[in-house]
């Protein structure tokens, strides 16, 4: 050890000690009653510094000699201080003096001690010099107003350290921005996307986009249930990117809770900001010049699957994310499908069609062969689960295909037909709402239609 030496656990016991240091060698003579007084005496008329004390000081007799007796009966214990019973009450106030600084903190939390007594002082409501800047942060302390209860009491509840069960109950998604990428030129922004395992912190998942849109979201959260399967829960913040309609339905097809942390509630998403951290101080801050985001994300994958998956970590006491992921899937069977990926992932919204019957659907401009519907609302399907696959129209039962539109072809294309006007009757028939009412037309059997003409 660099230092051999044994301190005191405190201030009380460091008083004990130099008590017990100037008592200490009459507790080891047999001394008589009139030879004990002596030497109590002649101690009483040395000087002594206590400690942490700036000065000298002598002590009475029957200080010194209540200091021998406790010593003998109870040890180094008995000569440690008592502490007063009205310490930390801040004696020095009036009840009128604590009412009103206790006001003024309420109305006021974020006013300083100093500012509150000079302010004070100022109106005349407080002598100067009356009260110590100490006395009244003692008195704060107390009563529960000082900065530090003020910014927890804030919070109804107490913050704990919480961890999922298994590997695969909760996963955690986020979005992290990195620097721009310059490719001709151009700044491009980057957009990292992660879902982390709360019980192995393990990566699933994690890619490399321009956006943080939700349909990003959707294809990072479909690898990974190709991958792993589906988590218990998935635990997002309340960004635009997580608050959407189909990821919200897709988790409840699947059969996933979908969490949101309170808004502004940075801590309680630590578990990622912490990986954030250690993602932006092995990676992101070295990535340099990058051609594109191929590139990046290969970065990113061998950063995370060469050094994080197997780096010891600290929460699971020194175990690798990697290890504890791989023991807690083992004994988690995955029931996720193709066939139950893309029922929870198709998507169905209401659109007008054009009048050249066209749709646009993300920026992109669809075209139906049906031209009867030009001018409708009908219902557009779309599965996530390949967004290369074109989406389709579900009209009256019907599914019909979109295909997209090429405007050099249909200049040379036959025009679709349209609803056709109705052809008239072959014959005039009587309706006149205005005319006088007449009498009633006799009733007529159907064998009778045959042979006449009704007006």
């Amino acid at each position: 050890m660099a230092n051999d030496s044994l301190p005191p656990i405190d201030h009380a016991e460091a008083v004990a000690l130099f008590r017990s240091e100037i008592i200490g060698a009459l507790c080891r003579r047999d001394l008589d009653h009139g030879e004990l007084a002596a030497e109590l005496r002649t101690l009483s008329q040395r000087r002594y510094r206590p400690p942490d004390a700036d000065a000298t000081r002598r002590y009475s007799v029957p200080t010194l000699e209540r200091w021998l007796y406790r010593y003998k009966a109870g040890g180094l214990a008995a000569l440690r201080p008592k502490a007063r019973s009205d310490k930390g009450r801040a004696q020095a106030l009036s009840e009128a003096q604590r009412a009103l600084l206790g006001d003024i903190r309420r109305d006021h939390p974020s006013a300083s001690v100093p500012l509150i007594l000079r302010t004070l002082v100022r109106d005349g409501r407080l002598g100067k010099g009356a009260v110590s800047e100490a006395t009244v942060r003692r008195f704060f302390v107390e009563q529960g107003l000082d900065r530090v209860s003020l910014r927890k009491s804030a919070t109804t509840t107490t913050r704990l350290r919480w961890q999922a069960e298994a590997p695969g109950a909760l996963w955690h998604g986020d979005v992290c921005h990195g620097p721009g990428i310059v490719t001709g030129g151009t700044s491009r922004p980057l957009r990292i996307h992660a879902l982390l395992d709360d019980a192995s912190r393990h990566i699933v998942a994690i890619e490399a986009h321009h956006s943080e849109r939700e349909i990003d979201m959707l294809g990072l959260f479909i690898r990974a249930l190709r991958r792993y399967g589906a988590p218990d829960a998935l635990y997002l913040d309340n960004g635009s990117t997580y608050r959407g309609h189909t990821l919200r339905v897709a988790c409840e097809r699947l059969g996933v809770t979908l969490l949101h942390a309170r808004p502004y509630d940075a801590p309680a998403r630590g578990k990622m900001e912490r990986f954030w951290r250690t993602l932006r101080e092995g990676c992101l801050d070295f990535l340099g010049p990058v051609a594109s985001l191929d590139e990046v994300h290969r970065r990113l994958r061998d950063f995370v699957d060469m050094h994080y998956h197997h780096a010891p970590h600290a929460s699971l006491f020194g175990r690798e994310p990697g290890e504890v992921f791989v023991e807690g899937m083992d004994a988690r069977p995955s029931d996720i499908t193709e066939e139950r990926l893309r029922h929870a992932l198709t998507t169905h919204e209401k659109r007008r069609v054009r009048n050249d019957t066209t749709i646009s659907i993300d920026g992109a401009d669809w075209e139906l062969d049906q031209g009867f519907l030009a001018g409708r609302v009908v219902v557009v399907g779309r599965n996530l689960v390949n967004p290369e696959d074109p989406p389709w129209v579900e009209y009256e039962g019907k599914r019909l295909a979109l295909h997209p539109v090429d405007p050099i072809g249909n200049a040379r294309k036959k025009r679709p037909q349209k609803n056709q006007a109705p052809s008239p009757p072959a014959a005039p028939v009587r309706f006149e709402p205005n005319a006088p009412p007449s009498a009633p037309a006799p009733y007529l059997d159907d064998n009778d239609l045959d042979d006449k003409e009704i007006f």
